[in-house]
């Protein structure tokens, strides 16, 4: 069956979603973390052979990287969104299958997209974007999730890798009043795209990592794929009995549910 055209937006504005094949997770550490937003940065302040600046490609009003997802709210530029997104999707995922050893594709298919066509629903993004750590049980507020583009809108506090058209923003609401938009959490009847990824677990996909690293000593998840079959299976037992949740182990191990249904029985 042939893949069905994106929308268009009128506006140029989208609400981007990556997010990792079969929902493993997609950075392992902090330089994975850094790593993709430093490819995201290139896209918005890009340089030619000369290395001199040219026009961005996309422009970035707020993110958040998720352990193995990531949200983007952009505008495209100088070339198509699909065009930027790719770039540093091909990129990263290069980087990420060297560096882990890992095989075969990285992340989910197409990326996912929708439309933002006007500002009630760009400030509805805004909120669900900032707050996704908070749903998804990683941290209690929203300002202390390093990875997400708070961080910089909110000037008394430190961003990794600055990026974002945040005095676009401040020109159509203070920061007092986006402060308490995105610090307010979405009612579940709000439909977003994909609001219900990272909510509804047993424990949270956080607490399964400390649990992996405090229990066997693995830093990087990702090396799990690759233990002897005895000792991979051992690991997968014990995480049964830790959390019982077949779907989330293979997400954050990036062990098959196949392998995992089977030590379950």
């Amino acid at each position: 069956m042939a893949r069905l055209s994106r929308s268009v937006s009128d506006s140029g504005v989208y609400h981007v979603i990556l997010r990792g094949v079969n929902k493993q997770d997609i950075f392992e550490n902090e330089k994975d973390y850094l790593k993709f937003l430093n490819l995201m940065e290139r896209v918005v302040f890009p340089v030619d052979e000369t290395g001199r600046p040219i026009p961005p490609l996309l422009v970035i009003y707020a993110y958040c990287l998720m352990p193995n997802h990531v949200h983007l709210l952009v505008r495209e530029q100088k070339c198509r969104v699909s065009d930027a997104i790719k770039s540093i999707s091909g990129t990263y995922a290069g980087y990420f299958n060297k560096k882990y050893e890992h095989v075969g594709h990285l992340f989910q298919d197409r990326f996912r997209s929708e439309v933002v066509n006007d500002w009630e629903y760009f400030l509805t993004l805004m909120q669900y974007v900032h707050q996704n750590p908070v749903a998804g049980g990683l941290v209690r507020e929203v300002e202390h999730y390093r990875w997400s583009s708070w961080r910089e809108y909110d000037p008394e506090m430190y961003c990794d890798v600055p990026m974002c058209a945040t005095k676009s923003v401040y020109t159509k609401i203070s920061f007092d009043a986006l402060k308490e938009l995105v610090n307010t959490p979405l009612p579940k009847t709000q439909r977003v795209l994909d609001f219900d990824s990272y909510t509804g677990r047993r424990v949270s996909d956080d607490r399964l990592r400390e649990f992996i690293k405090a229990e066997f000593g693995i830093t990087e998840i990702a090396t799990i794929q690759h233990l002897e079959k005895a000792k991979r299976d051992e690991i997968i037992i014990k995480l049964l009995e830790f959390c019982e949740n077949v779907m989330q182990i293979s997400r954050v191990t990036g062990i098959s549910r196949g392998v995992i249904i089977r030590l379950d029985k």
